[in-house]
């Protein structure tokens, strides 16, 4: 990666996120994804078993199952992933993937009494840990939380971050922080993959950051988006009622509306996307037998009247559901 770039993320991460890195550890990549692939890759023999949240993210689960992995499902509950089920089910593991300072889909945040058994657990076992930082700049309460990474003194976290998210999806620029025993390894295989990462897209993004327009960016974005997730709390109560109560969220950019264990969240989903509304069944990320029902309503993008009209639709799939 573009040296400049790398150097201004490892600034950025410090001051932002308490990420204790050099410009050295920091590897460009192609937005997250990329990441999670190459890690898994990397990482992992096949058969070897690795920790996924359970609800979790779709994209790591396909990275880990295309490096053979063996998926072992930990829940998730209020304080995060729960590491002693997980240590029950696969004491062993070879590596976890987390997402512990918004998880998605549930958008709880890991407990510090949790981050701390995870990285004993790891070093430990010598088990690997991938930190999945896809969207913790939009906290809207109190400072961005402190990254796991910061926490490791055993080097045994691998940190992903993502500017897709942050600026616009169309830009696939993400990054890496390895520990300095990975990175001639994790540099050596970025190279095989395609090389690198359009170096003018890199130079832009460099300047950006280092003159400031990125952080003042994250801020307007923080105070927008802060106010379209009130608009729609408060929206959502008075159109869609007890039909889906929706759980106010400190960092994101969806919520989770909760829906009865007997209810097929799936036909719903149908339904609402048949009806032009995108919202996920919060069961298609999870690989229990019994998960938790629900949906995902992105709100960020989306001024008031827009919401309102949606959650209107919205409000007549969910009656006409019940009737039958």
């Amino acid at each position: 990666g573009y040296l400049p770039l790398r150097a201004a993320i490892a600034a950025h991460l410090g001051e932002s996120r308490a990420v204790r890195c050099t410009a050295e550890q920091v590897l460009i990549i192609s937005g997250a994804q990329q990441g999670l692939d190459l890690a898994a890759r990397l990482l992992l023999d096949p058969g070897d078993p690795a920790w996924i949240e359970d609800p979790g993210y779709s994209g790591a689960r396909g990275a880990l199952t295309a490096a053979g992995a063996r998926l072992v499902p930990v829940p998730v509950d209020a304080e995060g992933i729960d590491v002693a089920a997980g240590t029950a089910r696969e004491p062993a593991a070879k590596l976890v993937y987390v997402s512990p300072s918004h998880q998605f889909p549930t958008g709880v945040m890991l407990s510090l009494k949790r981050r701390l058994a995870l990285l004993d657990w790891a070093a430990r076992t010598h088990a690997w840990v991938l930190e999945d930082d896809y969207d913790s700049e939009y906290r809207y309460a109190g400072r961005p939380l402190a990254a796991l990474q910061g926490l490791d003194a055993a080097g045994r976290v691998i940190y992903i971050g993502t500017f897709s998210k942050v600026l616009f999806p169309s830009l696939r620029l993400g990054y890496l922080v390895v520990p300095p025993d990975l990175v001639p390894a994790f540099t050596a295989a970025r190279a095989l993959i395609d090389r690198h990462s359009p170096t003018i897209e890199q130079a832009i993004l460099a300047d950006f950051i280092a003159e400031g327009h990125f952080a003042r960016h994250i801020r307007r974005m923080r105070a927008l988006y802060a106010q379209r997730q009130a608009s729609m709390l408060s929206l959502s109560r008075e159109i869609l009622g007890d039909l889906l109560p929706l759980e106010a969220a400190n960092a994101g950019l969806q919520l989770v509306g909760h829906l009865p264990d007997d209810v097929d969240d799936r036909a719903i989903s149908d339904r609402c996307a048949a009806a032009g509304i995108s919202a996920p069944p919060l069961s298609a990320f999870a690989l229990s037998e019994h998960p938790r029902r629900g949906l995902l309503l992105g709100y960020a993008a989306f001024p008031e009247e827009t919401q309102r009209r949606g959650l209107q639709k919205l409000a007549r799939v969910l009656r006409e559901f019940r009737r039958q």
